[in-house]
């Protein structure tokens, strides 16, 4: 019997969070497995990280939010299991740096700054 019933649970996604390891992050990854080893959880986002990947590191919605400010319906697009960031962005006409940064920011208290959000909304000629 699944925890929650939502879209996640419609779609045969695995959980989020691990029953009985809360530490574990959405990645699957703990904190302190990516501090040993010298790393942030910002680390974790790169240009080939998938759109899906990244909504569940953020089960909050926070990344859904961001990609709703970008004006990019990935989250319910098909291709989103399988298109990274730094295609997704090239697709959308957004430069990948600045987008990869905004979802970076995310795991930034503040969250992205509207300078960021504005930069990785910015369209650029094909």
């Amino acid at each position: 019997m699944p925890l929650s019933v939502g879209r996640a649970t419609v779609l045969g996604l695995p959980d989020l969070v691990t029953p009985g390891r809360p530490e574990l992050s959405a990645a699957g990854i703990s904190d302190v497995e990516l501090s040993d080893a010298g790393h942030s959880p910002r680390d974790l986002i790169k240009g080939g990280t998938t759109v899906v990947e990244v909504l569940r590191q953020f089960p909050g919605g926070e990344a859904a939010r961001l990609m709703q400010q970008l004006s990019w319906p990935c989250a319910h697009c098909g291709g989103a299991f399988h298109e990274p960031l730094a295609m997704a962005a090239k697709r959308h006409r957004n430069s990948p740096r600045a987008v990869l940064e905004a979802f970076r920011a995310l795991y930034e208290p503040d969250g992205p700054s509207p300078e960021q959000i504005s930069a990785a909304a910015a369209k650029h000629l094909r």
